[in-house]
Formats: structure tokens, C-alpha cells, sequence
């Protein structure tokens, strides 16, 4: 088992290096190829960012692991918001302004109750996983749309001033590119490898593990790149980042590991993990948006929704000691 924790150290520790690597080299060869700023930064920067999520979640189900999957995709929701968000918040209030962020947060909450849906009969059938994707294509369809339409938003002056920071020559983008692309496939296969070992070892099941270390680790992307925009007075960015990562966590990886491999889910994930996932969202919703005053995330907020997590871990880890010893 000291082997598998090794790899788990290791594959995580690569997983994130590389993403960032190819999160860069595309953005950048997506900047001097001529696309809009705004669109590089929702659709590339928003891909790049979860793909450890996709990348883990297909290798997950090509194994025959599919609740290492599913943990994977509602996991990293949950930690995005309570401890990505929550931390941010508590080293920097995050203030909402952009319209294009208010407007998708009502389409997150939506994506968020047809998953739930979804569960209710025990199963992602593969029907379910195309829907999924079909409704990710439309979903990131109305975004370019919107972003496009939506000139001089907040969002993209903040997309603008990071991708002028950060512009490198086309040759590094494309070397990073490559590179970035495939540590990421080696990165989550030895991942992916630790994390099922761990499991068996353990006695617990491959949901539990997803649901914590491996969507922890999967999310490390996200974390970094929120505490960065927070300290360059990015706020709309923080929150962006997160926000696009659930959508594609939601859709994208569960719809890629569902097609890929259906999946029985157990009745936990829909009335434990699914619930606190959808109470999240809401309460994201609520504190984005904003009620009688500008959206916004205060220290207080920040330290209740990293309560939220502790709290929810806390519990994860009583129900395996529970088991165990039961």
C-alpha cells in the first residue's frame, strides 16, 4: 500500500504541473492563432482547468472503476465551492460584478437539479451520459454566444489582463502543449492506479476515495488559480474559475465516463453527496447574485462554506471507520 500512496503523491503532485503546463500552451496558442480573449479564457482556460477531472474520470471508467468516476465529478464540485471558494474568500472578500457570471450561475443551478434527475433511478445509463454531453455542447454554445455578445464585461478585462501577463512565443505554447497533454494522461493513469489500490487496502469503496483525495487533488488547479486572480483584483475570474469547473465536472466528465462505461450509483451519492453538491450551488447562487445588493463572498461566508467542508468530510470519514468496524 506505500507504493499506491506513493503514486497517489506523485501522479497528483504531476497532474496539477502538467495541466497548468497545458492550460498555458493552449491558451496561448489559441491567443496568437486570433481567438477572442474572452472566449479563450471561458472555453480553453474552463477546459484546461478541469481536464484532470476529465482525464481521471475516463481512465476511471476504462478500468472499470466508474464510482472512482462519479466521485471525481460531484467531489471536485463540492470542493471547489466549499474549500476553493471558502479559502479565497477568507484571505480576499470576493466581489461579483460581471453579468455574464450572474447569468450562468441560474444555468449551473439547472445543470445541478437534472443530475439529480438522474440518479433517482440508481443508474447513469449511457442515454443519460449523451444527455449530458448534449446538453454541455448547448450549455458552452450559449456561453461563446453570450460572451461574444456581451462586449466590455468585467469578465473578459479580467481574461484581457492575464493573457497579457502571461502571452509566451508560439513555439513554447505548442512544446507545453504537447507536454502538458501528455503528463496528464500519464499523471492520471498513475493516479487513477494508487487511488484503487488505496481502496482495496482500505475496504472502502472507490466513491469514497474519489469523493475526497482524488477530487481534492483534481481541484488543486482551480484553488491556485482562484487565490492568484483574488490577489491581481480578479474577483469575477475566481469566481468564473469555479463556476465553469462545475459546469464541467457536472456534464462533461460524468457524461464522458457514463458514455464510456454506465454506471450503477449507489443511494447514497443521490441523497448525501448529491444534496450537499445542490445546497452548495444554491448557496452559490444566492451569494453571486446577490439579494438587495451587489453579489458578493465575505470572510464570513468564506469561513462558513470551509466549515461546510470540514463538516462533510468529517462525515465521510465516520461512515468508513463506521463500516469498518461495524
Amino acid at each position: 500500500m506505500l507504493l499506491a500512496i506513493l503514486a497517489v503523491i506523485v501522479g497528483l503532485a504531476l497532474l496539477v504541473w502538467s495541466a497548468d503546463r497545458f492550460v498555458d500552451g493552449a491558451a496561448a496558442t489559441a491567443k496568437h492563432l486570433g481567438m477572442p480573449t474572452l472566449l479563450i479564457g471561458m472555453v480553453i482556460i474552463g477546459f484546461g482547468t478541469s481536464a484532470p477531472e476529465m482525464v481521471v474520470s475516463a481512465l476511471a471508467s476504462l478500468q472499470g472503476n466508474p464510482g472512482l468516476a462519479l466521485g471525481n465529478g460531484y467531489g471536485s464540485n463540492i470542493t471547489n465551492i466549499a474549500l476553493i471558494l471558502g479559502v479565497t474568500a477568507l484571505l480576499c472578500p470576493i466581489a461579483v460584478h460581471s453579468q455574464i457570471l450572474r447569468k450562468e450561475l441560474p444555468v449551473l443551478a439547472a445543470v445541478t437539479l437534472l443530475a439529480g434527475y438522474q440518479l433517482i433511478d440508481g443508474q447513469i445509463s449511457r442515454m443519460d451520459a449523451i444527455v449530458l454531453l448534449l446538453v454541455f455542447a448547448l450549455a458552452m454554445g450559449w456561453s461563446i454566444w453570450l460572451g461574444m455578445k456581451q462586449r466590455g464585461d468585467s469578465l473578459g478585462d479580467d481574461f484581457e489582463h492575464e493573457m497579457q501577463e502571461e502571452l509566451m512565443p508560439m513555439k513554447k505554447a505548442l512544446m507545453w502543449l504537447f507536454i502538458g497533454l501528455l503528463l496528464l494522461v500519464a499523471s492520471s493513469r498513475l493516479l487513477v492506479w494508487g487511488a484503487v489500490d488505496i481502496a482495496s487496502a482500505l475496504g472502502v469503496s472507490d466513491l469514497i476515495i474519489g469523493l475526497t483525495v482524488v477530487a481534492i487533488g483534481t481541484s488543486l488547479p482551480e484553488l491556485a488559480s482562484s487565490i492568484a486572480a483574488v490577489r491581481k483584483n480578479e474577483h469575477d475570474l475566481a469566481l468564473g474559475n469555479v463556476i465553469g469547473s462545475n459546469m464541467f465536472n457536472t456534464l462533461a466528465v460524468v457524461g464522458i465516463a457514463g458514455a464510456i462505461q454506465p454506471m450503477a450509483v449507489e443511494s447514497s451519492v443521490l441523497y448525501r453527496d448529491w444534496v450537499v453538491m445542490a445546497a452548495l450551488t444554491f448557496s452559490l447562487f444566492i451569494l453571486g447574485y446577490g439579494i438587495r445588493k451587489a453579489g458578493h463572498i465575505n470572510r464570513l461566508e468564506g469561513g462558513v462554506l470551509v466549515l461546510a467542508y470540514a463538516g462533510y468530510t468529517g462525515y465521510l470519514i465516520y461512515t468508513v471507520v463506521e463500516t469498518a468496524l461495524g
